[in-house]
């Protein structure tokens, strides 16, 4: 996440046991456009109770579920995890294709994951950037049947017209242009897990820098996902921390008012940005295995009532 949103350290540190690991994909699913998407599995060892198809953030890969996915297996959840293209070890790796190729992905992963556990609730959860793909999923009329998608800190930060114009005459100007972290004018903390933060660091996956091509494209995605919040049409779980540097509360809260009234809000006090890596991420990882096994029970966290508080504010 580009150089966990802090910029390159003055001094590198260098890597300990598997930090660095390249964890090679348990499967490869070709796409209906011949691209080869890398899946990691997490799977219970008996028929899962519940399918997740897993979306990660801008700038990780299929490895973001490595925390929480040993948790929700223990639950009877498998974990499904492909590299979204542009990252990881997708195509086009660094590059953006559109909002369209994304959910048109996302919609096959969903259907060949349908295809292999056609009795099997199938969820769809996304991280930042992959909750807008998700959220842009689920408003969409899909064939596939979906029981319920998760939102976790999902990237739906929409900048005000002037911005967006700017933006998309710079990226007509200079789309190849590159920036990192360390061109952000304050240092931005994803997570308080140390541990995490050096994983995603040291992980070969990750995209240390991006380009204003992609930034543009990330844009317009979380644009377009807060422009249908309206229409959400499958149960929905959506999740937030309010330590979150990356998406202010201002925004969220705003979102949250824009979602039908039947999507579930679950607010993680002191949580950050990577909620399900913090130190406290098993709070969240709580409450999602238990909003997918028993969806009419109170979050174990307590968030159903921190989100009617932190709503009911004025964040």
């Amino acid at each position: 996440m580009l150089s966990a949103c802090a910029g390159t350290p003055r001094r590198v540190p260098h890597p300990h046991g598997q930090e660095a690991a390249l964890i090679p994909p348990d499967t490869t699913l070709t796409l209906s456009d011949g691209a080869r998407i890398p899946v990691r599995i997490w799977r219970p060892p008996a028929q899962p109770r519940a399918i997740v198809l897993a979306l990660h953030g801008f700038g990780d890969s299929r490895d973001a579920w490595e925390m929480p996915a040993p948790k929700l297996v223990r639950q009877g959840i498998a974990i499904f995890a492909p590299d979204q293209r542009g990252f990881g070890q997708a195509p086009g790796r660094g590059g953006w294709t559109s909002t369209e190729r994304m959910v048109a992905d996302a919609r096959e992963e969903a259907a060949w994951l349908h295809a292999q556990y056609p009795a099997t609730p199938l969820f769809v959860m996304g991280e930042s950037m992959g909750g807008a793909v998700a959220l842009r999923l689920d408003e969409e009329p899909d064939p596939t049947p979906i029981a319920g998608t998760i939102l976790v800190a999902p990237a739906v930060w929409r900048l005000d017209d002037a911005s967006r114009a700017t933006l998309a005459v710079m990226d007509a100007v200079a789309p190849y242009w590159r920036f990192d972290g360390s061109d952000l004018p304050v240092r931005i903390v994803p997570s308080d897990n140390l541990a995490a933060l050096r994983r995603l660091y040291f992980d070969p996956l990750t995209l240390h820098s991006s380009t204003l091509h992609a930034l543009h494209g990330l844009v317009e995605l979380m644009a377009a996902a807060r422009a249908g919040a309206t229409h959400a049409r499958l149960p929905v779980l959506a999740i937030y921390g309010d330590n979150d540097q990356l998406v202010p509360p201002g925004p969220m809260a705003r979102f949250w008012r824009a979602l039908p009234h039947a999507v579930r809000r679950d607010e993680i006090p002191g949580g950050h940005h990577l909620l399900l890596r913090d130190r406290a991420g098993a709070r969240a990882t709580a409450d999602i295995a238990a909003w997918i096994l028993r969806p009419d029970h109170a979050l174990p966290s307590g968030g159903d009532i921190a989100a009617a508080a932190w709503n009911a504010g004025d964040p």
